[in-house]
């Protein structure tokens, strides 16, 4: 697919990976749609794009209320009249083991609690759930090519203390098979799905953290460094471009270690 002049709706817009991929797009002529509760991260990043040249609008969007994001995709066609790249970036993470017990008596004294497991779902499944399934509508309605994307992470191969985190990442890792076998049975053409699976990214989180615990992550990479956010993006671009990439996940990971094997 030829991404330039294409029209991308990104949400987690305002940060990390869904700000990097959407200022390298623009770059590349995409005009883009930013979805965030940041609004003041927004603003930055759709300034930057536009002191570039390139086009973007932001739009304040709880990917967890459906009628915040159905303002966000109509405000993708109603300012740049297509849908054609959709990037449910909008992520969070609230880790803790299920259960804890206390050393000396075996006893269970914390367990995680039913927000900390729901507040994660609703953002990172019920929110790209919603963002792919209104950008979709609209890219059915509107006969736009394109490609939905869903972002996974390596930690859908499961990860302690992350139970709800990894269930959300497993599960948006199944859905472009899913998706793209449910479009292809409905006869509904131009449309792609891909998951992008990160391992652990370079970003301002990772790095802040205590020298021996970044040292002990990244002795689990096999490439031995921490992947780089424009890896990432690199890997998301050559999925748009390349019209066979369809109905799979692309693990971007550098090959971390676990237990002896490649997760």
């Amino acid at each position: 697919m030829n991404i330039k002049s294409k029209v991308a709706v990104i949400t987690g817009g305002a940060s990390g990976i869904g700000a990097a991929v959407a200022t390298e797009l623009a770059k590349l002529g995409v005009k883009v749609v930013l979805g965030d509760m940041n609004e003041d991260g927004l603003k930055v990043v759709v300034e930057n794009i536009k002191k570039n040249g390139g086009e973007a609008i932001g739009i304040k969007t709880n990917v967890t209320l459906e009628d915040d994001v159905i303002k966000l995709m109509n405000a993708a066609i109603d300012t740049y009249a297509a849908i054609n790249i959709v990037v449910p970036s909008a992520g969070i993470f609230k880790d803790a083991f299920m259960i804890s017990t206390d050393r000396e008596t075996g006893k269970v004294f914390k367990s995680m609690s039913t927000s900390q497991f729901m507040d994660v779902i609703n953002v990172n499944l019920l929110g790209t759930f919603l963002t792919i399934r209104e950008a979709a509508i609209r890219m059915i309605d509107n006969q736009c090519e394109g490609v939905l994307f869903t972002i996974s992470s390596i930690n859908k191969e499961g990860q302690l203390g992350q139970l709800n985190y990894s269930s959300t990442k497993a599960s948006v890792a199944l859905w472009p098979k899913i998706l793209a076998g449910e479009f292809h049975a409905k006869n509904i053409k131009g449309i792609r799905v891909v998951g992008i699976a990160p391992g652990y990214v370079e970003t301002p989180l990772l790095l802040g953290m205590k020298p021996e615990v970044l040292e002990s992550i990244v002795k689990d990479v096999t490439i031995g460094r921490l992947v780089k956010i424009d890896e990432i993006v690199g890997a998301l671009i050559f999925a748009l471009q390349n019209e066979a990439v369809t109905g799979t996940t692309l693990e971007i990971t550098g090959g971390v270690i676990s237990k002896g094997l490649v997760k």
